[in-house]
């Protein structure tokens, strides 16, 4: 059996090259189905090298095999980057195009949902939805921000921060009053959104946001929260007017929650701020970001992250203000219904 072993395992530079592909069939293809176009060729001989290497009894060798395989992979890898570069520089405009590696982004499944944003239709809805007066610039945003009953100090650093975060934000203390009386002193007091932060063992695990007078309002998963403090060079935002960056937000739902977003902030920023604060989707988790913007010389831009970080996951839209008794949901996010594959998303 060692003798064996010792047989299989003692391959020359070819047998090394083909079994790069990895070490059992499975493997294998994986690789063939998740990687830019291959060499059938490759494939096959990549499927006896699997073969090969699963002779070794001994998972002492078969291990050590297994990584000079990989190792023989990535100088193959970079071998060839170097000969499809040098191709192309010497064929120079008639180059072939380059190879865009797979993602589970440029591999998405197109939803029926998804739109341009010149979409007549998408326009002319978005021309009469709740959002409308903010666009139109009939109402300047006006925002409170306030928590669950009794906040536990982190959370209270947190909405703290949200409010350095949205210009002409304000912090309300509930006190044990319900939401449903809230709402109606905003709506009194002219707020043009609510935003209400839930927590949960200490951290602030949820968020409401509430358009006012007529909603919709919708329910985030809040997670990776990073206080200003837990940043490093971070820094105090100014008091101007931030930039707004939506990204991918390419559904009608998507829409529809990006345009809630762009209404918490005000018209006109400052450019002399140099503010920035992103909304970035991707595979459903919306990624929140705020940044300055840095010369440090006539070519050079730099960002400084000022905080806080924080990641959120849609779980609900509502129309209408905050019902959790007979309010109409007109989007909630079943796990094991909507989650089956990788590749659907629904923003």
């Amino acid at each position: 059996m060692e003798e064996k072993a010792q047989e299989v395992g003692v391959l020359d530079d070819d047998q090394i090259s083909i079994a790069s592909g990895g070490v059992f069939s499975d493997v294998a293809s994986v690789i063939t189905e998740s990687s830019a176009p291959t060499n059938p060729k490759l494939d096959e001989m990549s499927q006896r090298a699997a073969v090969l290497l699963s002779k070794i009894g001994n998972k002492q060798r078969r291990g050590e095999a297994f990584q000079k395989f990989k190792q023989a992979q990535r100088k193959e890898k970079v071998k060839q980057r170097k000969k499809r570069q040098q191709e192309r520089k010497e064929l120079g405009e008639d180059a072939p195009p380059k190879m865009l590696p797979k993602t589970i982004e440029n591999m998405r499944v197109k939803d029926e949902t998804m739109v341009t944003p010149l979409d007549q239709e998408v326009l002319f809805d978005e021309s009469v939805d709740e959002m409308a007066s903010y666009f139109n610039r009939d109402k300047t945003p006006k925002v409170l921000i306030t928590t669950s009953d009794r906040p536990r100090y982190r959370v209270m650093k947190f909405i703290k921060e949200v409010q350095d975060f949205i210009p002409n934000s304000h912090i309300f203390y509930r006190k044990a009053l319900p939401l449903k009386k809230i709402i109606p002193q905003c709506i009194e007091k002219e707020y043009t959104d609510l935003i209400v932060v839930n927590e949960d063992r200490k951290q602030p695990n949820g968020l409401v946001l509430c358009h006012l007078p007529d909603g919709p309002t919708v329910h985030f998963k809040v997670s990776n929260v990073k206080l200003r403090t837990e940043i490093r060079r971070s820094d105090k935002p100014s008091s101007h007017k931030p930039e707004v960056i939506l990204n991918n937000f390419s559904t009608r739902l998507g829409h529809r929650v990006g345009r809630m977003f762009a209404a918490l902030f005000p018209h006109d920023p400052e450019f002399k701020g140099r503010r920035v604060v992103t909304f970035h989707n991707q595979r459903d988790y919306i990624f929140v970001r705020q940044h300055r913007y840095v010369f440090r010389n006539e070519k050079r831009v730099g960002l400084q992250e000022l905080g806080p970080r924080f990641t959120l996951k849609l779980r609900s839209l509502q129309h209408g203000t905050f019902d959790s008794k007979f309010g109409e949901y007109e989007w909630i996010h079943k796990r094991h219904e909507m989650d089956s594959s990788r590749r659907k998303f629904h923003l």
